[in-house]
């Protein structure tokens, strides 16, 4: 674990556990570290294990949920986090609440400001929170975001997060005890293989920050609720750069033909539905 090398990519310093330091770096991380799954539209498997995320964080480019909470949580615990990983299930519109291991979750506790609490941590949701949330029932605002917590119904024990209905999917549910990253594996290669995917039906990123929402998804941009089709692949790569920290000199020629000819099939595919499915 490259914790002097992680916490540049974040653009921050070493300091001891603190509410306020695990907020700057939940921050730092959404804003830096994109959502993205181009290695999935390239056709290319990726490995859980948060070293090898983070080795691919460091290059300039992000992942998803496992990727990026896998290497969050590790780094939480270099720098002296008590974090734990767990089986979440995040629901797209119509799907019912369930437990799917198609999300990793975290929560950190022990923090010297308040040893009882127990806070929500997660960098992997794409358009989810900015900063930590207590681990009790109520309703927390983000900028432009409004969010509930509350018990599980479906994952005694667990927690229930409520999306702000502006955002990507319904919420998720998390059960209440320790996964490891192997407890991932099945869904993860599900994810990043089956025709019926998000992620292989729709080349997205996301970038969160305090004021809301980047989204590419396709040819289509939306940068805090400002959209516009891209209609070259000049211009979608440099979103890809300019919006999301994404070089496209990350990428061969090759790929970045790839990526741009996927870009427009899917909007093309799509285009007279209205809506691009969910990842």
């Amino acid at each position: 674990m490259d914790v002097t090398g992680y916490l540049q990519r974040l653009g921050l310093e070493a300091e001891p556990p603190s509410l306020a330091a695990l907020g700057r770096l939940h921050a730092a991380h959404v804003e830096r570290v994109p959502y993205e799954a181009l290695e999935v539209q390239l056709g290319r498997p990726t490995s859980l294990e948060p070293t090898a995320s983070l080795a691919r964080i460091l290059r300039g480019r992000g992942g998803y949920c496992y990727h990026l909470n896998g290497a969050f949580s590790a780094l939480l615990q270099a720098l002296g986090y008590a974090v734990t990983r767990h089986l979440g299930g995040v629901q797209g519109a119509g799907g019912e609440p369930n437990v799917s291991r198609n999300h990793l979750a975290l929560t950190v506790t022990g923090l010297p400001d308040d040893p009882s609490a127990s806070w929500l941590v997660d960098a992997g949701l794409g358009d989810g929170i900015h900063e930590p949330l207590p681990l009790r029932e109520g309703t927390y605002t983000q900028g432009p975001h409004t969010y509930r917590l509350r018990p599980s119904e479906v994952a005694p024990g667990g927690w229930r997060f409520d999306h702000d209905p502006s955002g990507s999917f319904v919420g998720f549910d998390f059960a209440p005890g320790p996964a490891e990253m192997a407890d991932f594996a099945e869904k993860h290669a599900w994810l990043s293989t089956a025709p019926e995917s998000g992620f292989v039906r729709v080349c997205a990123l996301l970038r969160r920050d305090a004021a809301g929402v980047d989204t590419l998804r396709a040819l289509t941009l939306d940068t805090h609720g400002v959209k516009e089709v891209l209609e070259s692949p000049e211009a979608w790569w440099t979103a890809v750069g300019d919006v999301f920290g994404i070089p496209s000199a990350l990428f061969t020629t090759d790929e970045r033909d790839l990526l741009w000819r996927k870009a427009v099939a899917q909007h093309e595919a799509h285009a007279g539905s209205g809506a691009l499915p969910s990842a």
